[in-house]
């Protein structure tokens, strides 16, 4: 079952480290709908950053930026182009065919080094699949032409506003899936 092809794409922005992630996978949970997509992760060594990692929905985690590691960099991290090209984007274009909800964290400075990436974001964007996802808070090109589509409803995650957001999106993406509503499975 497909939502309208009208379906709104939901997206959280905010600081980094305030919850947007915690605040999407809560809304997963919640959620009893069938997703594809991927969110990213700290990895954290001896209470360290040391990178991030890229998490497809019922995956495991892949090394996607490495603190000094080669390849182009963001901040102090290199970011491995590669795999999100090779295990990000497949998995958001096989949630076009596949899913009820595509699950895209975050649109930022890392995964947008891709360009397959950014095609696939745009494609998932423009799809009637729903699109729950995360982006950038600062400017930047790609991240404003999203931010500023009309079928975006972008969600300021700020410390007061985060235990009751994932609420407020489980609400707004049940409407788009009545059996969500009722209890029954995607």
């Amino acid at each position: 079952m497909r939502p309208s092809p009208t379906a709104p794409n939901l997206l959280l922005t905010g600081r980094p480290g305030v919850g947007k992630t915690t605040v999407l996978l809560h809304v997963l949970e919640r959620l009893p709908v069938e997703a594809a997509g991927f969110y990213t992760l700290e990895r954290r060594r001896r209470g360290q950053r040391e990178g991030f990692d890229l998490v497809t929905i019922g995956g495991q985690p892949v090394p996607m930026a490495t603190r000094g590691a080669p390849g182009p960099s963001v901040g102090s991290y290199g970011v491995d182009i590669g795999l999100i090209d090779s295990v990000g984007v497949p998995e958001i274009l096989r949630g076009l065919d596949e899913a009820d909800l595509l699950v895209i964290d975050e649109i930022g400075k890392m995964e947008c080094l891709s360009e397959a990436f950014r095609d696939a974001a745009l494609r998932a964007l423009d799809s009637p699949v729903p699109v729950l996802g995360v982006i950038q808070l600062v400017k930047g090109d790609f991240a404003d032409k999203i931010k500023a589509r009309d079928d975006v409803s972008l969600f300021h995650v700020e410390i007061p506003n985060r235990d009751h957001l994932p609420d407020v999106l489980v609400q707004k993406l049940s409407r788009l899936f009545p059996w969500a509503a009722s209890g029954g499975g995607g």
